[in-house]
């Protein structure tokens, strides 16, 4: 890619917008670690949904969806559409409950519900694994993508690529806190969405493409190539496939599996941004916006691109041919969507580099507060100074963020794909997410509980893996369910065997967030506390009415793309009345004591 003098203006201009909020905001990010790590716990709902989806909208992102749609069709990214099911559940069932409870992070939560040794050990042990080991993985899958940007647009090695963005980040995000990351984002987000758009409308400009007549000739070219490449819904002829691009994530995977940014029940940076909202309602307006944004508006952009590279870059021979200052370790099909990207004229090629590397900044940074907020507030504080002042702990806060960047900065070079990366992240927190699920509304969970589950987890994927490595690989859908089953078994003999929380931390945590259900009826009626406000029911269908409206309009979109108008009008009919009937469950919802106050 070739850039201009309009393109390095338009370059350094949003980059130095970018940095005004860390400017104005360091002297508040620094005043404590409510500041620091939760905003002050004063975040409106339309900034905590537009801050997620920002930070959900990386470099990696769509490197990811395009090697979705190279290797396995449109139909591949059910593996990531289904998570939409654990979204909208944690927009009704827990968003509210997590703003009530109060805490600073979702590990302190464990000291909240839980007791004693176990729940300490719980989150000391969490605040370390994903904190820093969990956070490093996903901090430098997002480093290779922005290395393979890099690579194929300038030629940059990866090396140089890492040192000069790990620096900007560094800066930034030790210097502005959530405040600061928050405030960023909104405005990366409108950078990041419009570069995407273009990459999508240039795509389609690219010679090969032009010629075949615009979208509808790109889709009946990939047709007569790649016969059901375009399906929205897999094959099922093709079964170990439809198995496990769309059956498996849809009745399995979503509610079963820990991955960032869809926790079943929400953690890591969905908790943060909840917590850091000021009513329940901003909780769950923002984790709405974020769902229905993340879903319905970000995927056709970036599968109109990955759909064009097929005619581009039939093959990894092609995109090595077209490219060949690329390291060879970098060639995959995700590089096809850097590898359009030059076909973006004078201007645009600017505000796509901005847009990208926006895309990378929200999302280093936000994991930069986050993997921080849990080795300082939940592991420094908890077990090593407790007594020291707000001050120093931000101080703290940002020496760790430097730290934790510069050690994925070097995990970063050990990758290969997105993909892999995507994986293992799916295999290591299989069999765990019912746990976060069950934990806020059945009182028998246990801190045992969740420890046996990560200790199953973790040893059935790692035997898995090994017995890949001795040469007899098991199909990862199999390997899933394996996972889920075993992992599923200990933790649920172990907390049947092992001794309740006490009564005195039961009746503790009722009172402090109130779930509703028959779960908590035995604690509710010892303790003589006041029913919930909230009501399951109609979260259930407050649930079911935002995974309609949701799907509705993203495979509607994609119905009009594909020319099928009928489809389209009936995705839309679905949308409008689905969506009305979302709008009047919100609004039923009752208001938190804060809120009536």
């Amino acid at each position: 890619m070739h850039l201009t003098r309009l393109d390095w203006i338009i370059i350094v201009v949003s980059l130095g917008i970018t940095f005004l909020p860390a400017i104005f905001l360091a002297r508040r990010a620094g005043r404590n670690t409510a500041e620091f790590f939760a905003a002050g716990r004063q975040a409106p709902w339309w900034l905590i949904g537009i801050s997620l989806v920002a930070t959900t909208f990386s470099t990696d992102t769509p490197n990811l969806v395009t090697n979705f749609v190279r290797t396995g069709g449109v139909a591949a990214n059910w593996q990531w559409w289904a998570f939409l099911l654990t979204g909208m559940a944690t927009v009704f069932f827990y968003a509210r409950l997590w703003r009530r409870s109060g805490v600073l992070t979702d590990l302190e939560f464990y000291e909240l519900r839980y007791a004693g040794k176990a729940a300490a050990f719980v989150r000391g042990f969490r605040s370390i694994y994903l904190g820093l080991f969990f956070n490093v993985m996903i901090i430098a899958t997002v480093n290779l993508a922005a290395a393979k940007i890099a690579s194929v647009l300038f030629g940059l090695p990866e090396v140089v690529t890492l040192g000069v963005a790990g620096g900007v980040v560094i800066v930034f995000a030790a210097t502005a806190g959530l405040w600061g990351v928050m405030m960023t984002d909104t405005i990366q987000f409108v950078i990041t969405m419009s570069s995407a758009f273009a990459a999508a409308y240039y795509a389609l400009h690219a010679p090969q493409v032009a010629k075949l007549g615009g979208l509808a000739g790109l889709f009946a070219a990939v047709r007569a190539a790649h016969p059901h490449i375009l399906d929205i819904l897999p094959n099922f002829a093709n079964w170990p496939a439809a198995l496990s691009l769309f059956i498996i994530p849809l009745t399995i995977q979503w509610w079963s599996v820990w991955y960032p940014g869809a926790e079943p029940g929400g953690g890591s940076y969905v908790a943060q941004r909840m917590l850091s909202a000021r009513r329940e309602s901003d909780s769950v307006w923002g984790t709405m916006l974020f769902q229905i944004t993340f879903f319905a508006l970000r995927p056709w952009p970036w599968i109109i691109v990955a759909i064009a590279s097929l005619v581009v870059y039939p093959t990894l021979g092609a995109i090595h041919q077209a490219f060949p200052a690329v390291q060879t370790n970098l060639i995959g099909d995700d590089i096809a969507y850097p590898a359009m990207l030059v076909f973006l004229p004078t201007g645009w090629a600017g505000f796509m580099v901005a847009g990208l590397f926006a895309a990378y900044r929200s999302t280093v940074e936000s994991h930069l507060n986050w993997g921080t907020s849990y080795l300082v507030h939940d592991f420094y504080r908890r077990f090593f100074k407790p007594e020291a002042s707000e001050k120093h702990y931000v101080l703290i806060g940002r020496i760790v963020t430097a730290l934790l960047m510069i050690v994925a900065i070097c995990f970063t070079f050990v990758l290969d794909t997105a993909k892999d990366a995507f994986n293992l992240m799916l295999d290591v927190g299989a069999g765990t997410g019912l746990i976060y699920l069950l934990r806020w509304y059945w009182w028998r969970i246990n801190a045992w509980t969740e420890v046996s589950a990560m200790v199953a987890s973790f040893a059935v994927s790692l035997g898995i893996f090994m017995i890949g490595r001795a040469g007899h690989p098991l199909d990862p859908s199999l390997a899933l369910i394996a996972t889920v089953a075993i992992t599923t078994v200990v933790w649920v003999t172990v907390t049947l065997v092992t001794p309740p929380v006490d009564e005195t931390t039961l009746v503790r945590f009722y009172e402090a967030v109130r779930p509703a259900g028959a779960g908590w009826a035995r604690v509710r009626a010892r303790s003589g506390c006041a029913p919930s406000p909230d009501s399951l029911p109609n979260a259930l269908l407050g649930w079911a009415l935002g995974v309609t409206t949701v799907y509705a309009a993203l495979f509607g979109t994609g119905a009009y793309l594909y020319g099928n108008r009928v489809q389209g009008a009936i995705a839309t009919c679905i949308f409008v009345a689905a969506a009305l009937g979302l709008v009047r469950i919100v609004r039923l919802m009752k208001p938190g004591p804060e809120e009536v106050a």
